[in-house]
């Protein structure tokens, strides 16, 4: 009983999960991009976020090149590197 009530409140779930991957892998893909930044432009980032947001563009097309600054800055601040795992809970988080 537990294993079908289970896969009744998780119906659909794997398929957003899937999407969510998909996401994930583009931050990745932007790493180089990132790390090829300095610190000033890394910073800047901010600003031409907002000016994309305010000209239209969507926080969900904002999100992977947002997500990739923000896992770039965490490895320069603290050393660490926020894991794909974590990338798709904070992309589910926004989701909703």
């Amino acid at each position: 009983m537990a294993n079908f009530l289970s896969k009744v409140l998780s119906f659909g779930a794997d398929k957003d999960i899937k999407a969510f991957e998909k996401i994930a892998t583009q931050i990745t893909n932007l790493e180089p991009q990132m790390q090829a930044m300095s610190d000033e432009e890394l910073r800047g980032q901010t600003k031409k976020f907002k000016e994309r947001y305010a000209k239209g563009e969507s926080l969900d097309d904002l999100l992977p090149e947002a997500f990739a600054t923000v896992r770039e800055a965490s490895v320069r601040t603290t050393g660490l590197r926020h894991f794909d795992v974590q990338l798709v809970g904070g992309i589910a988080l926004h989701k909703g």
